[in-house]
């Protein structure tokens, strides 16, 4: 197996396990990072095969994951004026740039503040490493934004994660412990994801 195909594997095992992709949404994902010296039919197999794994852990989870509780926060933030969305790109960048796009479709008018967690925080929780959560108040006012952290903090606090935060807009809060177990979308969450 070449490095190119080592790569692709654990790209694929990151997308399956981060619970945001169906098999056709990765099979797709697939297209954009596939090489020619690349054994096109195993690693599709692979993205198969993950999924099955998957699929079997998934009936010895617990009834509600921290992921179903995250998503709980998610949902209640946003409809409390806080915009929150869910594996927001890949990078920082990324994330504010979804942040903007949501605004755009779920009305701007509604909200006083964000939040958003991307691509590579998800990786790092799939790793055990925690979950970072970025936030900000869309004036970009220092003491608004500080504010924003600590509603976003609480929420979480409230659902029963620990949160660890030093109280400044400079620093994203970090879920310590969360064990990454997200199943397939559910429509509610597949809404605010997409938006």
């Amino acid at each position: 197996m070449n490095d190119t195909e080592i790569y692709i594997l654990e790209s694929v095992k990151k997308w399956v396990w981060s619970g945001y992709y169906l098999p056709d949404d990765v099979h797709e994902m697939l297209d954009e990072i596939l090489e020619e010296e690349v054994d096109e039919s195993a690693m599709r197999q692979a993205i198969d095969a993950e999924f099955a794994r998957k699929a079997e852990e998934e009936q010895a989870w617990p009834s509600v994951t921290d992921c179903d509780r995250l998503d709980t926060v998610f949902i209640a933030l946003d409809k409390s004026g806080i915009c929150a969305c869910q594996n927001a790109g890949y990078t920082m960048s990324d994330g504010y740039s979804d942040v903007t796009e949501a605004l755009a479709n779920r009305g701007k008018d509604n909200y006083y503040g964000y939040c958003f967690f991307h691509g590579q925080d998800i990786e790092r929780a799939i790793e055990g490493h925690g979950l970072s959560v970025a936030f900000g108040d869309l004036n970009d006012v220092v003491e608004k934004t500080i504010d924003v952290g600590h509603s976003v903090k609480h929420a979480l606090e409230e659902a029963g994660f620990e949160v660890e935060w030093d109280g400044t807009a400079d620093t994203r809060l970090n879920i310590s412990k969360i064990n990454w177990q997200r199943r397939y979308l559910r429509p509610q969450q597949a809404a605010l994801q997409q938006t």
